[in-house]
């Protein structure tokens, strides 16, 4: 039988020992790609409609979809993160929407979108 070094062994607890939520880099608005998928960081300043709102870093504002079946459960001003994927379709080519899967509230509360 064969034994790792601790050095590996140390490496691995750590790795698995990190949050998920730390496992994705943050994309800028600025770089989103269709089709792509994104987590996003920034201030909610505008609620669009009911399931929808405005996000905006450093970088640019992106609209943000939570689904038909959702209600914008953000509030303007607020920090969120959002994960999800840039919409593909050729009307949004020069205007991109982000589809959000999971939103992280500033305080570390998680929204999981249907």
């Amino acid at each position: 039988m064969r034994f790792l070094p601790m050095t590996t062994v140390a490496l691995l607890v750590l790795l698995l020992a990190v949050p998920s939520s730390f496992a994705k880099e943050v994309t800028k608005i600025e770089d989103i790609q269709r089709g792509a998928s994104v987590t996003l960081q920034g201030e909610v300043t505008r609620i669009l409609d009911e399931d929808e709102f405005r996000l905006q870093d450093e970088t640019g504002s992106v609209r943000v979809y939570i689904g038909w079946r959702n209600r914008v459960m953000v509030d303007v001003g607020e920090r969120v993160t959002v994960k999800g994927f840039v919409d593909d379709d050729l009307i949004n080519y020069f205007r991109p929407e982000v589809y959000a899967q999971e939103i992280v509230r500033d305080d570390g509360r998680t929204i999981k979108l249907d």
